[in-house]
């Protein structure tokens, strides 16, 4: 495979870079108090997925609903809110992908699109809630030795017409479908907006155009393919043909006080990642994307979320940190590893978090709720 590179930039802001000398801001913000109201028999699990779509109803992506032995129990299950917090149904009950809830989006078409990590799948739900379309095939349970992949080193080389632990998907423009793949490869797969394959791009690696876990995957207006490379603690950023446009890591300094979940800090990286150097343990550095989304337009910006010190970075579109929000904790305002993002605007963050159990809608700058609208019951 040959990879396109662009002249290619690296963007590495700092603490006070592109500020005039100024620290970067602290984003005033408030998380909405028991915001998603569960029936009494129902509960989250680790929220893996979070998606908003254009009726402000929130969808939730939970590794609960568990079921089968502690080891390879299928945990996922797609709960929908509405724009109050109110539950309303959950989606696709008992699914044949379920394994392993990873991630969920809303395409322009309000098309639901869930990646299970567990099973290799990636499936479309129309609006109604019906499957549409199918990615990728789960291993059987009658194939011999079935079990769960391992992680060799060096890496195995990308398998036509299989994924391995995929992680998220976007689109372009066009309605190109791109799947990052993921956890065991190490690349984007795109498809065409029929579902046809199209091409892959990116290998194991910390080059440009190399990958190293990428964890989540967004699109700007422009279609634009920007790469949570997490384990390169880096943000790579794509043409819809795979050429290398530039790269953006996030070097704020960690604070001075941080509420760990649980063990000691991660070693600290060098201040400035190297392009073609991996940062030391890369997935636990501040600064690492385990989460992006882009806001709609009419300016549009990129957020980040970090695992340690459990930081949302918002980010110009070029690569410039404007201001950071929040810290790691148990409490509200506070985040245990936000595994996905959904920004409906720019002052309005959903974050799904693994190890708080929870989802916590955040209002920034002094935002507001909408007030909901009221539906008449027929009877």
């Amino acid at each position: 495979m040959i990879l396109a590179l662009a002249c290619f930039t690296a963007v590495s802001v700092a603490f006070g870079d592109d500020l005039g000398g100024a620290q970067v801001p602290e984003i005033p913000f408030e998380s909405v108090p028991n915001f998603l109201k569960l029936p009494p028999d129902l509960y989250l699990g680790e929220a893996s997925g979070v998606a908003v779509n254009s009726k402000h109803h929130i969808f939730v992506f939970s590794r609960g609903n568990t079921t089968g032995p502690a080891y390879a129990a299928a945990a996922a299950q797609i709960l929908e809110f509405g724009p109050d917090g109110k539950y309303i149904r959950e989606i696709g009950h008992n699914l044949y992908a379920w394994s392993f809830a990873h991630a969920i989006r809303f395409d322009k078409d309000d098309n639901l699109w869930a990646v299970d990590k567990g099973s290799d799948m990636v499936i479309k739900f129309n609006p109604e809630g019906r499957v549409e379309m199918v990615f990728g095939r789960k291993k059987e349970a009658s194939d011999e030795g079935a079990e769960a992949w391992k992680h060799p080193r060096p890496p195995l080389p990308a398998t036509n017409g299989q994924f391995r632990q995929p992680t998220d998907v976007t689109w372009d423009t066009q309605g190109n479908i791109f799947i990052s793949d993921g956890y065991i490869n190490s690349r984007v797969a795109k498809f065409d907006k029929n579902g046809d394959w199209v091409k892959q791009w990116g290998t194991p690696g910390s080059g440009p155009g190399e990958l190293n876990t990428p964890h989540s995957i967004a699109s700007d207006a422009q279609g634009n393919i920007y790469v949570a490379d997490r384990g390169n603690r880096r943000i790579q950023v794509f043409d819809p043909d795979g050429t290398v446009l530039r790269q953006i890591t996030i070097d704020v300094p960690v604070p001075p006080v941080v509420h760990m979940w649980m063990g000691n800090p991660p070693t600290a990286a060098p201040p400035a990642s190297t392009v073609g150097t991996a940062p030391p343990n890369g997935t636990m550095q501040s600064g690492s994307p385990w989460a992006i989304c882009i806001t709609p337009g009419p300016t549009q910006y990129l957020y980040s979320a970090d695992a340690y010190p459990g930081r949302i970075y918002k980010l110009t579109l070029d690569g410039k940190v404007v201001g950071v929000l929040g810290s790691m904790g148990h409490q509200l305002k506070q985040f245990g590893w936000v595994h996905e993002l959904a920004c409906p605007s720019e002052n309005e963050i959903y974050t799904a978090e693994i190890l708080n159990w929870r989802v916590q809608k955040l209002l920034l700058n002094g935002a507001t709720e909408a007030p909901v609208k009221k539906t008449k019951t027929k009877h």
